[in-house]
This record gives structure tokens, sequence and C-alpha cells, in this order.
């Protein structure tokens, strides 16, 4: 798959301990965008932060926080990253989601380019 030109940056942040029908949310939303063919998605775990509840969560070690920030990035197609985001409404009840215009300058499957060869 090749992917280039005008895309659509989603990005929702949850919280670690979040869940969805008995598995880790985060989880369950990377299998459901695998599922319905998004071209891939990154989940970052965050060191520090607060959301809607102010309640600030953190890794110190004096303090093992077992509900740190998570981010889930997702970047395809606008009209990809639009069909899922009904699937979301279903499983995020409480966070933040953010949709951006972004330019994608490269997306390429790497095994695909090397079966090619240069040229």
């Amino acid at each position: 798959m090749k992917i280039e030109g005008e895309g659509r940056l989603l990005r929702i942040f949850i919280g670690e301990s979040d869940r969805w029908k008995g598995a880790p949310l985060h989880q369950a939303i990377v299998r459901r965008a695998r599922e319905h063919g998004l071209a891939g998605a990154t989940v970052l775990r965050g060191m520090e932060g607060f959301g809607a509840h102010s309640r600030v969560h953190t890794a110190k070690i004096l303090r093992l926080s077992a509900d740190l920030p998570i981010v889930i990035e997702i970047v395809d197609r606008p009209e990809q990253i639009d069909a899922f985001l009904p699937v979301l409404d279903e499983m995020v009840s409480e966070g933040l989601m953010t949709v951006e215009t972004v330019r994608i300058i490269a997306y390429r499957h790497g095994r695909e380019e090397r079966l090619r060869g240069p040229g």
C-alpha cells in the first residue's frame, strides 16, 4: 500500500486502565483499526498527564500509577478516518479525540519496495 497527499491524523487520548469488553481499550482500538483496514496505529504511553477530572497521573517511582495517559495515533486517508469515527464513538466513553488534516509525505510498505528493486 502506498499513501501520499492529504490525510487525517486521528489522536485518541485515554487512560491506561480504560477497558472495552474486558480488554484494555487501547488494544481493542488497535485491533478494530486493523479490522477496518486502516493504514496503521501507534500507541504512546505518557509519563504524566491529567484530563477532564484534573487528577494527575504520573509514572514517578514513589507513586506508581496504574492509569497513565495513553495516546493512540492513526493516520490514513480522510474517508478511512471518517468511517472509523462511529466505531470509536461506541468504544470510548471517557477521553478526548482530535482530528487534524496532515500532508502524508510517504507511507510505503518496505517489503514491496525491496521486491521491486531500484528504478
